[in-house]
């Protein structure tokens, strides 16, 4: 069942957290920061909204690292109830679609729950001071294949926070499968 996250609550600062990524080496998120800010993204490895747009996420990630903006990757499904979205699989998938970015693992899912994220892909932007200025989404294909002229939000929203430090005030929810909860927790 599709998830659409709440818009922008601009301002609100980016959280830190220390996590295993899938080069089995541990990584602070918010180092994963450039000159010019911060693209965090919940994201897994069986989701199809995910598997239609991980070409132009990778795309867009070494783009904005160009502009100054670096790009992390977070996996907080519930890998023992979606086995696809394993840390193993987590591993292959980013070595299949050549991460550009640190791909990390929240297992306990404390990272996904103190952001908020509430679907795969769900992009948070955030400017040079860890302020949030973009919630919104890849682009406007949803799980089809982009045209080729279709508009790149999450890259031109931080490529506007990257020259200003401020958001776009009009935005669009990202669409995507919700995260997969743990039920014991």
């Amino acid at each position: 069942m599709a998830a659409i996250p709440p818009l922008c609550d601009f301002g609100w600062k980016a959280l830190d957290a220390n996590l295993i990524g899938a080069d089995s080496q541990r990584h602070s998120i918010l180092a994963q920061a450039g000159h010019n800010g911060l693209v965090v993204a919940f994201i897994c490895n069986h989701c199809p909204y995910v598997k239609a747009v991980i070409q132009r996420i990778v795309r867009d990630a070494s783009d904005l690292k160009k502009l100054g903006v670096g790009f992390v990757a977070i996996n907080a499904n519930d890998a023992a109830a979606y086995p696809a979205d394993s840390f193993k699989n987590m591993q292959l998938f980013s070595r299949e679609n050549a991460f550009p970015f640190h791909y990390l693992h929240d297992a306990d899912q404390t990272v996904a729950r103190a952001y908020g994220a509430v679907c795969t892909p769900d992009f948070f932007g955030f400017n040079a001071n860890a302020e949030l200025q973009y919630r919104g989404r890849l682009d406007g294909s949803r799980k089809q294949e982009a045209i080729a002229d279709l508009r790149r939000d999450l890259f031109e929203a931080m490529q506007q926070v990257a020259l200003s430090g401020q958001g776009p005030r009009e935005q669009l929810a990202s669409v995507g499968c919700s995260i997969k909860w743990r039920e014991n927790v």
